[in-house]
């Protein structure tokens, strides 16, 4: 059955400023709806990427050059992701569908995972 990743794009400042309390309740809606997904059999995975850390790769001259990043600076993060089954393409955005992920005015990027034999 083919996989699918579901990017989470969210905005550099969209949570920034919610209390611990605020920020619990958005976390558990989270898990609410992973644990809908992963009971229907189609969860294979998924996490929160770390806010504010990481690494950006490029290459130059046949080397790669390592910057910080992403950039606080920038508008948008890749603020985690989620890999599912799905029978097809519609099949995964109506999984994806109802993730909170939506309602906070995040964008979902859904994207099927190439199988390489």
């Amino acid at each position: 059955m083919p996989q699918y990743t579901l990017l989470l794009h969210e905005s550099t400042t969209e949570f920034a400023d919610l209390s611990p309390d605020e920020m619990q309740r958005i976390i558990t809606k989270y898990q609410d709806w992973s644990r809908k997904v992963a009971e229907a059999g189609r969860l294979v995975g998924g996490h929160k990427l770390r806010d504010g850390s990481g690494r950006v790769m490029t290459g130059a001259n046949g080397k790669p050059v390592v910057r910080d990043g992403p950039y606080i600076e920038g508008k948008e993060v890749i603020g985690g992701y989620f890999i599912i089954t799905a029978d097809h393409y519609d099949h995964a955005v109506k999984i994806a569908s109802d993730c909170p992920h939506l309602a906070y005015g995040g964008t979902i990027e859904v994207r099927e995972i190439e199988k390489v034999d």
